[in-house]
């Protein structure tokens, strides 16, 4: 087999072997049925037995065990931008939020587009360099939810720490960080992730809502935009992404097989600091974007002394066997995205040529 190279897309993004392997196994042909999963129907009971058991899993992972239901949604993270204040902020009320980078400021965007949004905080004078501080988040009390982003994929900041908001639901866009840690799930009302960072391929989006945020329908929507419509379906209003989907199961029962949310947090720890380290000790040559109190442990994100150094950076990088250095083009430099399929040894072997490239270069 050829040599598997050290992967650190931003997303879509790296998937375990094993689970690529396993996938391949049942691509042609599915549990002996004379078919591919992506040629069978979403009625059959082969996928609705998959369908239901995705559900159950993820929600065992996140800790909830009742009171939320999961959905499988097109559209990525972008789309529930809008879909969120579609279903939620009705006349009258605002939508809180917690502006932290370039999708929660996006988000922001999209809520106003729907009816008012308010700014509860945000980082943006300093360069989003740090995260707002607990005391700092100001809360209107007439807010219909609060949004927040809990792990900014192109910044490179993570929160750690939940904001209190009372009564008022509290919404989480954890597309970039869901499952690389453990947290109180149930603080929030709402949990939202595309699946191509930790969950599995690009194609499908998870959403796991609170039973009372979707006892309301809002029929001033059309039925495909309605959270509800998907919840009292199963996810099986119209043909779900299929194969995406299965694919995301095989990802939640590799982190249940491997020790679970826990364990993926010490490994994510480990690998993050085999980097954050070398960062650390170069004497300003690299040069993090984010206050060590605020960094991500799934996206790190730095400088180097020049753009032309940069530049050489990367190229050098993917005359190395790495893949996917180069920093987000809205801000540049550099970002390493070590999600939870992200193995220690290509960690190491960033951290490596990291130090050679400074003895080179410095």
């Amino acid at each position: 087999m050829t040599k598997r190279a050290y992967n650190f897309n931003p997303g879509p993004a790296a998937l375990p072997l094993e689970v690529l392997q396993q996938a391949q196994e049942q691509f042609v042909e599915y549990n002996g049925i004379g078919m591919s999963l992506m040629e069978i129907s979403h009625r059959s009971k082969e996928y609705e037995a998959i369908n239901a058991q995705t559900q159950e899993l993820l929600l065992e992972l996140l800790g909830l065990k009742s009171g939320y239901k999961v959905l499988f949604m097109g559209g990525g993270a972008s789309t529930q931008f809008a879909t969120i204040p579609l279903n939620f902020l009705k006349p009258g009320k605002v939508g809180s939020y917690i502006i932290t980078g370039s999708f929660s400021e996006k988000a922001y965007e999209e809520g106003k587009v729907v009816g008012e949004a308010v700014i509860a905080a945000s980082n943006k004078e300093g360069k989003w360099r740090s995260l707002p501080k607990a005391e700092d988040i100001q809360i209107d009390p007439n807010s219909a939810y609060v949004h927040m982003t809990t792990n900014n994929t192109i910044e490179g900041s993570q929160f750690s720490y939940i904001p209190e908001t009372g009564d008022i639901p509290l919404i989480g866009d954890m597309t970039s960080g869901i499952l690389s840690r453990p947290l109180d799930a149930s603080k929030y009302a709402m949990i939202y992730a595309g699946a191509q960072k930790n969950l599995g391929p690009a194609g499908v989006t998870v959403a796991v809502i609170r039973d009372d945020l979707l006892a309301e329908e809002p029929k001033h929507l059309p039925v495909m935009l309605r959270y509800s419509t998907h919840a009292k379906n199963s996810s099986l209003y119209n043909t779900p992404p299929v194969h995406s989907i299965y694919m995301v199961n095989l990802m939640l029962n590799w982190v249940k097989n491997n020790g679970g949310v826990a364990e993926m947090e010490k490994r994510n720890v480990e690998k993050s600091k085999l980097v954050y380290d070398v960062i650390d000790a170069s004497g300003g040559f690299y040069n993090g974007n984010i206050d060590p109190d605020s960094r991500s442990i799934m996206n790190i994100t730095f400088r180097l002394p020049s753009e032309e150094l940069e530049k050489k950076f990367v190229k050098e990088s993917e005359q190395n066997n790495f893949v996917g250095l180069a920093g987000h083009r809205s801000v540049g430099g550099i970002r390493a995205s070590a999600y939870n399929p992200v193995p220690y040894e290509a960690c190491k072997a960033l951290a490596e040529f990291m130090v050679d490239f400074q003895k080179r270069n410095g």
